[in-house]
């Protein structure tokens, strides 16, 4: 038919698309992130990263956009920015790590750290002291290094957000009004260097139309679940992520 032929997809893998992206969002509308994450990293099974991550960026800004009439009043605004002044920093030096070392290394590092750390915070583990504007600033460093290495940059803010104690609806809303900036961004320079093309735009216009299902089904959820409820299923989606990340590089 002419529109797999369009969209570049057979009937099974537009299946396949459209599912992993409606529980993706759902996900997102939830939690604030792991939307990237989880698609890239499914996704990359049937098409190359290089083709899914524009369609990716695109539904994130999105999907940002349709969150903030139930997040705008509980972002924290100089986390974010702190935040992305790192992650401009960071994206480069990721970036080169990934050109001049092993890719798939890199992952099972990152991924093991997120893992570690998660069963740390399960158990417990908080730091105020850390809630300060150099850590703000590292913690975008490294969100940044681990962004350009893959596709899990937010997974050290996510991290950082529940050792300080922040409440889930800040957690929440700074990751989502974090992730319009830093994808706009990325965007902006995955069309300057010649990535996105018309295929991009094709794939990601259907998929468009699915994301406020899913974000109302998240929202919905987080409407209902409880501050240890919120931080307990954010460090097991962590854990999975992470999981998925190095099952990837075994597998692939």
């Amino acid at each position: 038919m002419e529109i797999f032929n369009l969209l570049e997809l057979n009937i099974y893998e537009l299946i396949l698309v459209f599912s992993v992206i409606f529980i993706a969002s759902i996900v997102r509308g939830f939690t604030g992130f792991g939307f990237s994450a989880l698609t890239i990293s499914t996704l990359s099974f049937i098409l190359p990263p290089i083709q899914i991550v524009p369609i990716i960026l695109i539904l994130e800004v999105s999907l940002s956009i349709l969150m903030l009439p139930v997040i705008i009043k509980s972002i924290q605004w100089k986390f974010v920015f702190l935040f992305f002044s790192g992650i401009l920093f960071g994206s480069p030096i990721g970036l080169y790590i990934l050109r001049n070392t092993s890719h798939e290394i890199s992952h099972l590092i990152i991924a093991s750290s997120v893992i570690i750390l998660s069963l740390l915070l399960f158990r417990g583990f908080t730091n105020r002291k850390l809630n300060n504007n150099f850590f703000k600033v590292l913690t975008g460093l490294v969100s940044g290094v681990c962004n350009g290495i893959g596709t899990i940059g937010g997974l050290p803010v996510a991290i950082y957000l529940l050792v300080i104690s922040m409440q889930s609806a800040s957690v929440r809303a700074s990751l989502a009004a974090l992730f319009f900036f830093t994808d706009t961004y990325a965007f902006t320079i995955s069309y300057y260097t010649g990535i996105v093309n018309e295929v991009v735009f094709y794939r990601a216009l259907p998929l468009i139309f699915i994301l406020p299902i899913g974000v109302y089904i998240g929202n919905r959820y987080f409407k209902k679940s409880k501050e240890n409820e919120f931080r307990k299923i954010v460090l097991q989606l962590l854990i999975l992520i992470s999981f998925i990340a190095i099952l990837k590089v075994v597998i692939l």
